[in-house]
């Protein structure tokens, strides 16, 4: 198994969602990062099934949320980059590589 590593600014990211998913309705924080994690588990599973962003970037969808998770696949690791809403400005992670 590959390790995972998640860029500080994406673990953000994900609090930032989860905490306005549980605002809006209680337990839905939880659901959101319950879907965040069986996404990680596809990205683990099946690196390169992801859709190509860039060369050597990836996107995995979030199931059930307008999310998205960017991720590189390193050597000996998948490196997370962002989780991002779909709507947002395309490449504001770039930043991060």
């Amino acid at each position: 198994m590959q390790e995972v590593t998640i860029h500080e600014v994406a673990e953000a990211e994900l609090i930032e969602a989860a905490t306005f998913y549980e605002a809006r309705s209680p337990g839905l924080g939880e659901v959101f990062l319950n879907a965040v994690e069986g996404a990680l588990r596809q990205i683990v599973a099946h690196p390169k099934a992801g859709a190509v962003v860039k060369p050597g970037i990836r996107r995995r969808l979030v199931e059930r949320f307008p999310y998205s998770m960017l991720y590189a696949i390193e050597p000996g690791r998948i490196r997370v980059l962002a989780v991002s809403h779909n709507s947002r400005r395309p490449g504001h992670w770039r930043d991060r590589m």
